[in-house]
Formats: structure tokens, C-alpha cells, sequence
């Protein structure tokens, strides 16, 4: 497997969703529906990314972990567990749930899937927007359960401003939410538990209220995760996340400025979320990566490109 592979969005409905995709990234989204997410790489049983071009061109993610693992995700990756890293975009119209996902032992425990994740700012509206991440300082579990009865759990979470090319890591037991006006790129586990706290009294997209999820949500809150940091906006290239589950790198490219991998150092996933890449000749894409795409660089493939303007692409690695 030599060359460099992109997919077919699958994108997703949700209460709070809109249609920022389209306008930011000039795509086409579903005539009439409310789309929240574009599940951009995805191997799971309910969703599946097709390859859009080259040799590979329509067989999904899960056909070639089972049949090219060891080209696809290096020679120790064994085709029968999934592709371990689940990729969107995030158009939050409206605020999202007051949520939790499950540390591991407590997923064991509740039959769901950990989940840490990666927020990058990509765009927010017009005066910034905000982000819901962990607790505030002094909060206790009883003083949280007190608060949810109350009605006035707003008052336990530590929520901030954020603006674009701002970024953060929430790890699997923090509490958290996102604040109205965010297009976010998230990069997170292969994963799909949440627990809600609350949903604000929203209904969902069948005008029935969303079903919560507080005794499980109050057995995976981290009590003693007080005001995490988000990385800010820097003009030089950085890590913004690295935990054991992947690790990622925003580079700030000028024009002329190459980037390159090669073969059978690991895979990797790039995202572009500012400018342009003109991809070399050889690959798959034979052309290039634009604001909003993503490809997936095979183990045994390598990669050139070089920055057509000034742009900012996410690196990440180190998730086998």
C-alpha cells in the first residue's frame, strides 16, 4: 500500500448542529437536515469511511485493517481490532450536552468504550464562543449532586473562552461541554460512549427529551480535575496533545515549506485546517489537500507535499 488514502465523509444529524461544513469546507451537505458531525475517518460497526480515490478507491477503513494491517498500520497491528482513532468535524450551532465519557475501568464496569479527545478550534462565531472542561476549583461530588437537583449544575463547571486555532485535551472522566458557535476538528479514540449530565431541557430531533445518563455519569466524573488549560492560538508549530492514546502536532506552514514522511516510520493522519498542500505525484491524490480535508498516511507508504500558501495542518501519530 503506496499511496496516501482519503474518504467519504459520513455525516451525521444532530439537535444542535447546522450547516457550517458546507459553507467553511464548500461541500454539499444532505439537503434539509441539521448535520452536527462529519465523521471524517471512522471504523465502526454503525459507520464506515469509503476510500474516494486511487488503487483502494470504494473499500471501507474496516476491509483494509482485515486485509493490510501490517501495510496499513505497521507489522504489530492485528487485523481483527479496529482502527483506533475516530476523526470529525463539529458544527455546534447550539450548545451540546453537559457530558462524560468512560475512564476504562468504569467502561468495563458500564459496557462502554473509553474516550479521550483532542478539540481544535477551527472557527468560532463572530466574538469568540466558549468551552465547558472539568470542574471548578473546591466542587465535590456531593456539592455536584446537590447542584443537578437544584437545577444549577452551570455553577460546578469551569467553563472558559476560547478562539481559533485554540485546542485542548479532554481526557476520558472529565466533564465537559461545547459552547454555541464552535466548528471544531475533533480527534478522539474509536469510541461513541457518552454519559449526559444534562441537556439544558432541550428535546431532540424527534421532539422527545434526550435520555440522560446521571447515575453512570456520576460514576466517571474525575472529582479532582480542577480548570484545565486550553492550548492557545501560537505563530510556531507545536504539540497541543500528547497522551498514551495518540499524539498531535500543529504545524505552521509558509509557502514553499515541505513536509514529508517516510515509509515505515508509522502511520499518520493530516489535517488541514488553514490553507493548502500540493500533494507530490505518486501518491493517490496526485494534486491537493485543501482547508477541511484529511488523508491517512499508510505505514508503508511515504508522504511529500509542500505548503501552495500560509496554512496550519494537525499531525497525528503515536496511536499504534
Amino acid at each position: 500500500m503506496k499511496d496516501i488514502l482519503r474518504f467519504h465523509p459520513v455525516y451525521q444529524q444532530r439537535v444542535w448542529g447546522g450547516r457550517a461544513i458546507e459553507t467553511a469546507f464548500g461541500r454539499q451537505l444532505p439537503a434539509g437536515e441539521v448535520i452536527g458531525e462529519s465523521w471524517e475517518i471512522v471504523d465502526r460497526p454503525e459507520a464506515q469511511s469509503v476510500v474516494a480515490s486511487g488503487p483502494q478507491a470504494g473499500r471501507t477503513l474496516g476491509e483494509l485493517v482485515k486485509t493490510q494491517a501490517a501495510e496499513l498500520l505497521g507489522p504489530q497491528w492485528p487485523s481483527d481490532r479496529a482502527f483506533p482513532i475516530l476523526v470529525k468535524w463539529l458544527d455546534c450551532r447550539e450548545r451540546l450536552s453537559l457530558q462524560v465519557h468512560p475512564p476504562a475501568e468504569q467502561a468495563r464496569e458500564l459496557g462502554g468504550e473509553p474516550k479521550t479527545e483532542n478539540w481544535y478550534i477551527a472557527d468560532t462565531a463572530e466574538g469568540g464562543a466558549e468551552l465547558t472542561v472539568g470542574l471548578k476549583k473546591g466542587v465535590t461530588r456531593e456539592g455536584f449532586e446537590r447542584a443537578i437537583i437544584e437545577q444549577r449544575v452551570e455553577d460546578c463547571v469551569h467553563t472558559f473562552r476560547v478562539a481559533e486555532g485554540d485546542s485542548i485535551l479532554v481526557h476520558s472522566g472529565q466533564v465537559h461541554a461545547i459552547g454555541p458557535g464552535n466548528l471544531i476538528l475533533e480527534i478522539q479514540q474509536n469510541s461513541d460512549s457518552t454519559y449526559r449530565v444534562c441537556d439544558w431541557g432541550r428535546v431532540g430531533l424527534d421532539g422527545r427529551p434526550r435520555e440522560l445518563h446521571v447515575h453512570e455519569s456520576l460514576k466517571c466524573i474525575q472529582w479532582d480535575d480542577y480548570e484545565p488549560a486550553p492550548v492557545r492560538a501560537a505563530p510556531t508549530s507545536e504539540v497541543i496533545a500528547d497522551c498514551d492514546e495518540f499524539r498531535i502536532r500543529r504545524l505552521v506552514l509558509g509557502p514553499g515549506e515541505r513536509l514529508s514522511f517516510a515509509a515505515g516510520e508509522q502511520p499518520r493522519i493530516l489535517s488541514v485546517v488553514s490553507g493548502r498542500l500540493r500533494v507530490d505525484e505518486g501518491g493517490s491524490l496526485g494534486g491537493e489537500l485543501v482547508r477541511g480535508d484529511h488523508a491517512l498516511v499508510p505505514y508503508s507508504a511515504g508522504f511529500e507535499a509542500e505548503a501552495g500558501e500560509f496554512g496550519i495542518v494537525l499531525v497525528t501519530e503515536n496511536f499504534v
